[in-house]
């Protein structure tokens, strides 16, 4: 059995996600972390610096400590681009990947509230992994050197990890609505972000979501395991296909960024490349033992090194899996000590969304005043608002402000340290900030008070939707205490 045409394909998915990624990142970063965003990177790395000292590089692995400008954030956004190119067209790509996993990094490190996201460990962890997969050498002859056994089976480890953890965890949780098959009659209009075809999904009877919920278990708890047949090419090509549609499913009914495209990119390191069609095959061929010394490409990675790096990621990631299954209270030091040197980098993560269903949809509107008695509503670009208003298609671009707004609803005000910063920015009427959103209201005047309500938002059904309303809501009250230009001021010069 030969992988060549196997890791070609997943190496061009996985550039194809960091473009997705960084481009994504590229459009936001201004508001989020920029020197005019939410929360300014460099305030927060004087923060850490101060609070840290010299141990700020191993807790905070970022290349933003050489330069902490906006700049910097625009040119590892544009690196990874790059980066991302290169390794698609199959040039270079070790060093690619490399320069567009430390790339990622310092962007994630320096994302607080705004990057920490399981899809983004789940590409860090993915994209270092691939570095040792990736062929060595700078031309495209190198694409047909042998795939390394011990970097492929680390992969499709990182692949029983991410699906099994999954569903273990919602049983785990011992959440009702999963225990009950009841999670899926209310998670299509309460996840963070809908779509349209969630609206009609969401229309389908309860008997039909208990059905699909079962089904979902299925392929998160038992196929995962067919990834070990190795003997068996069909079984493996049987997990790989249902791991892969559960989550072209997601994608198709919610809007999780780059998640689905990469969750599913890695299930074709499970098949061989017989599994893949002839034309695909035709191009390169993996040299085999028969074939002269001289003909095979000349660089492989090193063995030793191999075994070095799944020796830690293995015993790392077996330690993050017992302690998302509950098999591991405590580490021994030694453990415990590698395991938190090597946290920052994010190499070993720990997964499973949902794990408790949320099953009601609190959601916060924004609204901004001139004079404290006319309020208008500052309308988001993505997350639900304006009820007539049809859920947007927007992954796989990640609108991380509307996504964080999400989890802000679910949380009391004084629990959201960046929301009060938000609402500060609107004050001062931030560019960068106003950019993430889909209008200013006051049409560049500055609003003079700035205050969060909290409404319960649910699809509409029947004869509610029939005057183009998607949405039905209900005011719940304040969400925060209202903020005034002239606190502000104040704020800022003691």
């Amino acid at each position: 059995m030969t992988h060549v045409t196997v890791r070609r394909v997943y190496l061009k998915l996985l550039a194809v996600v960091y473009l997705m990624a960084f481009a994504s990142l590229l459009v936001q970063m201004g508001g989020l972390i920029g020197g005019g965003g939410i929360l300014p990177m460099r305030a927060w790395l004087a923060a850490v610096q101060a609070q840290t000292g010299a141990e700020r590089y191993l807790l905070v692995p970022t290349l933003c400590w050489l330069w902490d400008g906006d700049g910097m954030l625009y040119l590892l956004g544009g690196l990874g681009i790059a980066a991302a190119a290169v390794a698609f067209f199959e040039y270079a790509v070790v060093p690619a990947l490399a320069v567009a996993w430390v790339a990622y990094l310092s962007l994630a490190s320096v994302g607080q509230d705004f990057l920490s996201f399981q899809w983004d460990t789940l590409l860090l962890e993915t994209g270092f992994v691939s570095i040792f997969l990736a062929p060595l050498g700078l031309g495209r002859a190198a694409r047909a050197q042998p795939t390394p056994v011990i970097s492929l089976w680390l992969m499709r480890w990182l692949v029983f990890r991410l699906m099994f953890s999954s569903g273990a965890v919602k049983l785990l949780s011992g959440d009702a609505s999963w225990w009950g098959l009841t999670a899926l009659t209310v998670h299509y209009e309460t996840q963070p972000i809908p779509n349209a075809p969630a609206w009609y999904v969401h229309q389908f009877p309860a008997w039909s979501h208990q059905v699909a919920t079962v089904q979902m278990f299925a392929v998160e708890l038992a196929a995962p395991f067919l990834i070990f047949f190795h003997r068996h090419p069909r079984l493996r090509l049987a997990g790989a296909g249902l791991l892969a549609a559960l989550q072209l499913a997601i994608a198709a009914t919610g809007n999780y960024g780059f998640f689905n495209l990469l969750s599913a990119a890695l299930c074709v390191l499970v098949l061989d490349d017989a599994h893949l069609p002839a034309r695909w095959r035709s191009t390169v061929v993996e040299p085999t033992a028969a074939q002269p010394t001289a003909a095979r490409p000349s660089r492989s990675w090193p063995r030793p090194l191999l075994i070095g790096v799944a020796a830690l990621l293995g015993t790392l990631s077996l330690i993050q899996l017992g302690a998302t299954l509950r098999l591991i209270r405590r580490l021994p030091t030694p453990l415990a000590a590698v395991y938190s040197w090597t946290s920052p980098l994010r190499i070993v993560n720990g997964y499973g969304l949902f794990a408790v269903m949320t099953t009601t949809r609190p959601e916060i509107v924004v609204e901004g005043s001139e004079d404290g008695e006319r309020w208008l509503p500052y309308d988001f670009r993505y997350k639900p608002g304006d009820v007539r208003r049809a859920p947007p298609q927007v992954a796989p671009h990640m609108p991380r402000l509307d996504w964080q707004m999400w989890f802000a609803a679910l949380d009391r005000w004084d629990e959201t340290s960046w929301f009060a910063a938000f609402e500060v920015a609107l004050l001062q009427r931030r560019p960068a900030v106003l950019a993430l959103l889909a209008h200013d209201p006051f049409d560049g005047r500055r609003p003079q008070f700035i205050r969060a309500r909290l409404y319960r938002y649910r699809f509409s059904r029947g004869p509610e939707a029939k005057d183009g309303s998607w949405w039905v809501r209900e005011e719940l009250g304040p969400y925060g205490p209202t903020l005034s230009a002239e606190q502000v001021v104040a704020d800022v010069r003691n």
